[in-house]
């Protein structure tokens, strides 16, 4: 019995971490690398707008997290080099707590982009994701990512996958830019901006508050929960652990 009525569903909005891709892949092969290539990052690039525009990004949202209560590293600003030294002890301090603020995202992205050109990094997909893609496509679904990473790292994730570039199939990408995954609004926004009514979405996620999230937005969603004895699976019952029979011909 299907966990929705699948004649409604027209767009498919997929998270990435633990839902196409495993986790393993994002806590142990990409937060690694950002985080021992940003401080060479960043004196590669310092005089750069971009950068410095998330680098002013960065010390704003330092200031929150210290009236927060949250204990970031210390921040010297009485010179360049402290300056420079005091953005990447706060941008490992970030990436170490797995921090969703944009800026620190749209760097990791930026590190990524330098890692992925030079071959150092490829993308990783669990093998039912490419054969799911061209399923969906060729039924005519819309197939989308919402991902707390920022778009230029999910877009060069799917580029480089061993299964190929994946990009082809995938219509538009989302990040925290558009809202929290954890806030409703989010989800209407994105059904919005692809002039499409919520119920015809199928929001795929790992996270249960996203799930609920889509939900409340009026969307159909799914945990994917890719460890079928884990503690989640046996406790939530709209559960799947593969795309192989989500939406089959």
């Amino acid at each position: 019995m299907s966990l929705f009525d699948e004649s409604q569903i027209r767009v498919i909005l997929l998270d990435i971490e633990g839902t196409t891709t495993p986790i393993d892949f994002v806590y142990k092969t990409l937060f690694p690398y950002a985080s021992s290539k940003l401080e060479s990052f960043l004196r590669e690039r310092v005089q750069e707008p971009e950068i410095q525009s998330l680098i002013q990004e960065l010390r704003a949202q330092h200031d929150v997290d210290e009236r927060g209560g949250l204990q970031p590293p210390g921040w010297m600003d009485d010179s360049e080099e402290a300056r420079l030294r005091s953005n990447v002890m706060y941008g490992q301090w970030l990436i170490a707590r797995d921090s969703k603020c944009a800026p620190l995202k749209s760097l990791q992205g930026k590190i990524w982009q330098q890692g992925f050109t030079s071959g150092e990094l490829r993308g990783e997909v669990f093998p039912d994701v490419p054969v799911a893609f061209e399923r969906w496509r060729k039924q005519g679904k819309t197939i989308c990512i919402y991902s707390s990473g920022s778009v230029l790292a999910q877009q060069l994730l799917f580029r480089t996958t061993a299964s190929g570039d994946l990009t082809s199939f995938v219509s538009a990408f989302f990040d925290t830019r558009v809202g929290a995954k954890t806030e409703q609004e989010s989800y209407r926004k994105i059904a919005a901006s692809l002039s499409s009514a919520p119920r015809h979405f199928l929001f795929i996620s790992d996270a249960a508050k996203e799930i609920e999230a889509a939900h409340s937005a009026g969307m159909h969603a799914i945990l994917c929960d890719r460890d079928p004895g884990s503690a989640s699976s046996r406790g939530q019952c709209e559960a799947i652990h593969t795309f192989d029979n989500l939406i089959p011909d």
